[in-house]
């Protein structure tokens, strides 16, 4: 006899978090979807069958934008390949469903290479003309993360999970745990963002050893997400930057700068830890705009005057 499927759900979850060890924020977000599509069944019929499946997954259409849609539909499609896989389901019903769609391509916004650099500029001006030693110890840290943000394209959540022992400043490399504690590792080759990185771990040593993590807050706790992205904020306010910038846009900053500099993309593919080619191609149509924008405006023949016969 079936078990109800909240228990199911509940088991798949564990499944989850201690066998594929699985970062907690995609858990939270598998507990949420899969709590609603529990909590729009309808008890007259199975929750295993294809007809609630595809009447569901038609709603989740209907109501969300197709990215969001797309991932609620992955997370229970994964909760019926673990029952299939533990056997407990004889038939899946995404055998016989067609969940292919059209998904509107969105271009990853980046940030400009002017502002980048103004951005970058502005977090030093504001290191050197520091009043106090606490504003100064602050904004040392917020260089080493400005700079490392765009050195190596990692994650926010990347960057703050950051460990002291995944920092090697004689080695010049950082190693990054991410999705599916996926791990990579990767060269810090500028100098000034060694010497970022090298002033922060001088000045919070003590702190970075209590806390166990690399980039810490004034609680001596570890750096947030949100801390980043203010941070972000004020220093782009602070350089006159209109743009709304976020971390992720250095992300994507670093993989569109990289590929106009004639780098392969495989090699992007790894930097960025993506697991599929598929998801680092997005940026080569942003690079085809930049290239677009060179030959229409920026080619020499634009410039010669030639007398045509």
């Amino acid at each position: 006899m079936m078990k109800a499927l909240n228990l199911y759900l509940e088991e798949y979850l564990d499944y989850c978090q201690y066998r594929k060890h699985l970062d907690p924020k995609t858990l939270k977000a598998y507990r949420i979807d899969l709590t609603q599509y529990e909590r729009s069944m309808d008890n007259a019929l199975p929750f295993y069958e294809r007809e609630p499946v595809d009447a569901y997954i038609t709603m989740l259409h209907r109501k969300y934008q197709p990215k969001t849609a797309k991932r609620k539909v992955a997370s229970l499609k994964a909760f019926f390949r673990y029952l299939s896989y533990r056997e407990i389901l004889s038939e899946n019903p995404f055998d016989k469903l067609d969940i292919r769609f059209r998904e509107a391509r969105l271009l990853p916004k980046t940030i400009p290479f002017h502002s980048v650099q103004a951005l970058l500029s502005e977090a030093y001006r504001q290191r050197k003309t520091a009043h106090t030693q606490y504003q100064k110890r602050c904004r040392i840290r917020d260089v080493a993360v400005l700079e490392l943000l765009f050195a190596t394209g990692m994650r926010i959540c990347e960057l703050c999970s950051l460990k002291p022992q995944h920092i090697d400043l004689k080695e010049k490399t950082v190693r990054i745990y991410g999705k599916g504690a996926k791990e990579r590792i990767l060269q810090i080759g500028n100098p000034a963002v060694l010497s970022a990185l090298a002033s922060y771990q001088n000045a919070f040593a003590p702190e970075i050893s209590s806390a166990g993590c690399f980039f810490v807050n004034r609680l001596k706790k570890q750096l947030s997400d949100q801390s980043v992205r203010f941070m972000i904020r004020h220093y782009a306010r602070l350089a006159g930057i209109e743009q709304h910038i976020t971390p992720h846009m250095f992300r994507h900053s670093f993989a569109t700068l990289l590929l106009e500099q004639d780098v392969d993309i495989r090699y992007i593919q790894r930097m960025l830890g993506h697991s599929s080619i598929s998801t680092t191609e997005i940026y080569t149509y942003v690079s085809n705009i930049k290239q677009k924008d060179i030959l229409f405006h920026r080619h020499p023949r634009n410039f010669m005057e030639v007398e045509e016969a």
